[in-house]
């Protein structure tokens, strides 16, 4: 028995020696579980993020609370603005939203079929969920499609799966599994 642990220990670190080498992982799980019914809300904003049809724009989904209820905050890329109060579905499938309780979300332009794409809003540059206090460090938008950060003026790519298009060498934006049914569709993120 002793013999057939050695030699699966040693086989497993041979076989190391061949694996894939420094890769990152596409996906970060246990940060975001988020769904949202648009077609129970018709919020125009977070549709506009949510259609294939017209890729490049991308929105910023952010969790508040106003005189004792939770709402659902939407600035998009194009200027939109909009807020929805939370139902009690929503208070149930909303149990994270990203690292500091905000995500962005959009179809990129880059790729045909266009891929949709959700993305932490903290820069995964100068945010350290495990420093305390926690500093907020959140990105804000163009209308080109990049996401900036105040901090480290880095400017990421939403549109080509949330590299660094501008600014020091580092990493790629934080991405989350996410779908959608279209515009007044289920957006699920997680």
């Amino acid at each position: 028995m002793k013999k057939k642990i050695v030699l699966l220990a040693l086989l497993t670190g041979v076989l190391s020696l061949f694996g894939c080498g420094n890769t990152e992982n596409e996906f970060t799980v246990g940060t975001c579980y988020f769904v949202y019914d648009n077609s129970v809300h018709q919020d125009a904003t977070l549709a506009s993020a949510m259609n294939p049809s017209a890729p490049g724009i991308f929105c910023i989904v952010t969790r508040s609370m106003r005189n004792g209820a939770n709402y659902f905050d939407f600035t998009s890329s194009a200027g939109q603005t909009s807020s929805k109060i939370f139902n009690a579905l929503d208070e149930r499938r909303t149990l994270a939203l990203g690292y500091n309780g905000s995500i962005i979300v959009g179809f990129g332009a880059l790729s045909q079929p266009a891929a949709f794409y959700a993305f932490d809003r903290e820069c995964p540059n100068c945010f350290d969920p495990n420093a305390i206090p926690i500093k907020s460090r959140p990105l804000s938008l163009t209308t080109t499609g990049l996401a900036t950060c105040g901090v480290c003026h880095r400017n990421y790519d939403l549109n080509n799966n949330g590299f660094i298009s501008s600014g020091d060498d580092g990493k790629r934006l934080t991405r989350y599994r996410a779908a959608t049914t279209g515009p007044f569709g289920i957006l699920s993120v997680n």
